[in-house]
C-alpha cells in the first residue's frame, strides 16, 4: 500500500513538473511575458521619496501635477507653494 502510494506521489510530481516545462516552452513561443510591467515613479517634491502616480495624493493639474508620499507632504507643499 505504501509503495503504490509513493508511485501515485511520483507520477504526480513528473507530472506537474513536465505541465510547467510545456508551459513554460508554449509562452516562448507564443512570446507571453510573465515578468512583471516596470511601474513609472515619479519623486515627492518635499521629502524625495518615489512614489507610483496611480495612488498617490496629488496636487496642480495638467504639467503643473505634483505627487506626494502623504497627505502630509501634500499640506507643506500646499502651504508652501500652493493657492
Amino acid at each position: 500500500m505504501a509503495r503504490w502510494i509513493l508511485v501515485l506521489v511520483l507520477v504526480w510530481l513528473v507530472a506537474r513538473s513536465l505541465g510547467r516545462i510545456f508551459r513554460a516552452i508554449g509562452e516562448g513561443i507564443h512570446g507571453v511575458d510573465s515578468a512583471p510591467r516596470a511601474v513609472p515613479l515619479v519623486r515627492d517634491p518635499v521629502c524625495g521619496t518615489f512614489v507610483t502616480p496611480a495612488t498617490a495624493p496629488s496636487f496642480g493639474s495638467g504639467s503643473q501635477m505634483r505627487f506626494f508620499c502623504s497627505e502630509n507632504c501634500r499640506r507643506i507643499y500646499q502651504a508652501k507653494f500652493g493657492k
